[in-house]
């Protein structure tokens, strides 16, 4: 029954880059009641990749540090 209970529950993103993806496909309930014009959230997605996840990619993670550097 767990295992059932399991697959019914929708999985969250694992990044940031991808919790973009999913507000790009799915931003109705932002734009609905006039909370935000959808070409705010459009540019705001375009902005945090350019500022957030690509200086993020661009920097090793600790765990890489530690895998390859650590003597």
């Amino acid at each position: 029954q767990p295992e059932e209970f399991r697959k019914e529950i929708a999985s969250l993103p694992r990044s940031l880059y991808e919790a973009l993806d999913a507000l790009g496909r799915d931003h109705e309930f932002l734009v609905k009641g006039d909370v935000f014009p959808a070409a705010f959230i459009s540019r705001w997605i375009v902005v945090k990749r350019r500022d957030e996840t690509e200086a993020i990619n661009a920097r090793p993670h600790p765990y890489e540090y530690e895998l390859y550097l650590d003597c």
